[in-house]
């Protein structure tokens, strides 16, 4: 299993046809916003995989995911996806009805970049024979340094369960991790690891989280 940094992801190993690509993308910073990226970091904290496996955290990279995309041939994507159902609710897209999902109802930069990305690799016929998005709807966006909401972080259990059957039909060959992860071959920043993320975050009070204060607009 090779692991993708934020730092070294817009340098991916070599073009393989049985490169089985993982992409979580999202803004942790931003409450729901952040299921995808929260979803990579859980998998890779649980399970190893087999050598052709890359685990991309894709944040908010946008088009400097496409070397990615052009390389994987096969590929699961975890996103907040704006479906218009109940928060928590989780949704399977697969194949050429990804792009459009990507693209309907952006909640950020990021779904516009990303279907963009997978656009490009379609004219550039280098796009994955198999592309499966698995997307949550989120319950709560604009909270600046929240974390997941209960319900969407409860559905990430079920999200992260459909999301290793697929892997193991598509031969990733996922086993429980048996070596504890070191701060080097993680996903993410270890600063912003969920756990550290929630418990070193200040209070509302403290920190404003719906914006600068400085720049609301004054009700005198």
């Amino acid at each position: 299993m090779s692991i993708i940094s934020p730092e070294s992801a817009c340098h991916p190993s070599s073009d393989s046809a049985d490169t089985i690509t993982v992409l979580g993308i999202g803004n942790v910073l931003w409450a729901d916003e952040g299921f995808g990226v929260r979803c990579i970091e859980t998998l890779q904290q649980r399970y190893e995989f087999a050598p052709n496996v890359q685990l991309v955290d894709g944040g908010t990279q946008g088009l400097y995911l496409i070397q990615h995309v052009q390389q994987a041939g096969k590929l699961l994507i975890f996103d907040a996806i704006d479906y218009g159902l109940a928060p928590g609710t989780l949704k399977q897209v697969e194949n050429e009805e990804v792009p459009r999902f990507m693209g309907a109802k952006k909640m950020s930069l990021h779904q516009t970049g990303f279907q963009e990305v997978l656009m490009l690799a379609l004219l550039t016929e280098q796009y994955p024979r198999e592309v499966l998005l698995i997307g949550c709807q989120p319950e709560e966006l604009d909270d600046y340094g929240g974390s997941l909401r209960p319900v969407v972080r409860e559905a990430m259990e079920d999200a992260l369960a459909l999301g290793v059957n697929a892997l193991r039909q598509w031969g990733a060959q996922p086993v429980p991790r048996t070596t504890p992860l070191t701060q080097r071959e993680a996903v993410g920043f270890a600063e912003l690891e969920l756990s550290r993320y929630e418990g070193e975050r200040p209070a509302e009070g403290v920190a404003c989280r719906v914006g600068d204060e400085r720049f609301f607009p004054s009700s005198t």
